[in-house]
């Protein structure tokens, strides 16, 4: 009996899709989903005729694979995924390979890489990004965990990555423990900031400069030819179009109620933890917390409609400052991204190539843009060593378009029309250029009422002062530390 290179489990949406992937690449592949019936039905469907192999247990299909066993886990991040893999244990042999397909949290996949190495089974945490269509023709895929469980299965799962125009595929080892599940998350945050970029964009256009939906699809299309070119600028355009059955924009039916899963939100923490202002991504989930609350947002309409500003603009030139302001926001985020991933792995010595992960990201994935390349170059130079805000890329390009992204967020606050995102973009840059901050103020007020000390100019950096400023408290100061 022939048995199968490679194993799915999980048939939803992205495991059934990436099966297909992998098959099409000329390997048998096993799968098998909790509910039988899914296999039935796929094994009768879309995989008939096909190199899979069909199973309807766990033990069936441990029996099916080659060995040393790989089998990928495309099941809903969490509990789930323990309770599956702890379901795979019985069976499986030392030097077996378990990889975690879905958008698990770095913290987990950093204790199954340990865990599992404690059963003699190897653990790869690999962060998968495309959606339906990027599983079934090419992902970007962001491996971590077991290096060595990583060498077995690169093979198959790299003949089933995204392919960048150069001819490279989108995948490449991230680091140990949570390295890859970690830096999808960030992808995933980043992701959360473009959309949330764009939608500004749009609700400008319409609040603003009054366009229809083909309009805006135009504007976008245009955009998708110069700096901004990128997969979620291209589905905007398409998204604006797209009609309804009764001839209208079906995106004007949609309400503006937004979910989520919790990836941009496990990114936030994460930055809050690291002490890294990921402002315009941590923005961008609020955007989404307090559109979830529309019947709040309706009476609020309703008592301070009036509230508001009348826009007073020059269309040709808001659309172009517009262009500009979203470009410049799109690189600030980018850039807050990288800074997290620097920081977080420093922390755990993962070693991670920045260059290459924004090599990875060139094709296949949902944040897929042209200005990656650029990206890629900064770090590979030694530019974006400190920050990518220091490269020469970012440095012409920001001072280039800075100044459209005061005037589209100034006439945004004039007009009352909300820009979380580009406004958090451009506060950002501000602080991050201001020589001296109002935060001296803030150290006094801290050492006043909580004795927390503070440094000053004119002695050495690192030495702490503590002032009695009413006379009444005595020298005694708390200890110094950052949380």
């Amino acid at each position: 009996m022939e048995k199968a290179d490679f194993a799915i489990v999980g048939l939803a949406v992205m495991g059934e899709n990436l099966a297909l992937n992998i098959e099409s690449r000329g390997w048998t592949v096993g799968v098998y989903n909790r509910t039988v019936s899914k296999v039935d039905n796929f094994m009768a469907g879309r995989g008939a005729d096909k190199k899979f192999i069909g199973a309807r247990s766990v033990e069936e299909l441990c029996d099916s694979l080659k060995t040393p066993r790989k089998i990928m886990l495309m099941v809903k991040a969490g509990a789930a995924v323990d309770a599956t893999i702890e379901s795979f244990l019985p069976y499986l042999e030392e030097g077996d390979v378990i990889i975690d397909g879905g958008n698990s949290n770095f913290n987990d996949s950093d204790r199954r890489t340990k865990y599992l190495a404690e059963k003699g089974v190897s653990f790869v945490g690999c962060g998968v990004s495309g959606g339906e269509l990027g599983a079934l023709r090419g992902p970007s895929m962001m491996p971590g965990g077991n290096e060595k469980a990583w060498n077995l299965v690169k093979d198959i799962l790299g003949s089933a990555a995204a392919v960048a125009y150069d001819g490279e595929k989108c995948v490449t080892w991230i680091g140990g423990g949570g390295a890859g599940h970690f830096v999808k998350m960030v992808h995933n945050g980043i992701e959360y900031g473009d959309m949330q970029v764009i939608c500004e964009a749009y609700q400008l256009m319409r609040d603003v400069c009054g366009f229809d939906a083909d309009k805006m699809g135009d504007v976008f299309t245009d955009w998708n030819s110069g700096d901004l070119k990128s997969y979620l600028i291209e589905i905007t355009s398409e998204i604006l179009k797209y009609k309804d059955e009764d001839g209208e924009p079906l995106v004007n039916k949609i309400v503006d109620r937004a979910g989520q899963k919790g990836t941009g939100k496990w990114t936030g923490m994460a930055a809050l933890d690291e002490g890294v202002p990921l402002t315009l991504i941590a923005e961008s989930v609020f955007a989404r917390c307090i559109s979830a609350n529309r019947d709040k947002r309706l009476t609020a309409f309703d008592i301070f409609a009036d509230c508001g500003g009348a826009p007073d603009v020059k269309i040709d030139e808001f659309v172009s400052d517009l262009e500009k302001a979203v470009f410049a926001a799109k690189l600030i985020s980018y850039s807050q991204g990288f800074d997290l991933i620097k920081s977080i792995s420093d922390k755990n010595e993962w070693n991670i190539n920045y260059s290459a992960v924004a090599k990875i990201w060139r094709e296949g994935c949902i944040i897929r843009s042209v200005f990656l390349d650029e990206i890629a170059k900064s770090f590979a130079s030694g530019e974006a060593d400190e920050s990518l805000m220091f490269s020469s890329y970012y440095v012409e390009t920001l001072k280039n378009s800075i100044g459209s992204l005061r005037k589209i967020v100034s006439s945004a606050v004039l007009t009352g029309v909300p820009v979380p995102s580009l406004s958090s973009a451009l506060a950002y840059f501000d602080s991050l250029r201001e020589k001296s901050l109002p935060v001296n103020l803030l150290q006094a007020q801290r050492d006043y009422f909580g004795a927390h000390t503070y440094e000053r100019l004119d002695k050495n950096a690192g030495e702490f002062f503590h002032t009695d400023w009413t006379g009444e408290g005595g020298d005694t100061a708390s200890s110094t530390y950052s949380v």
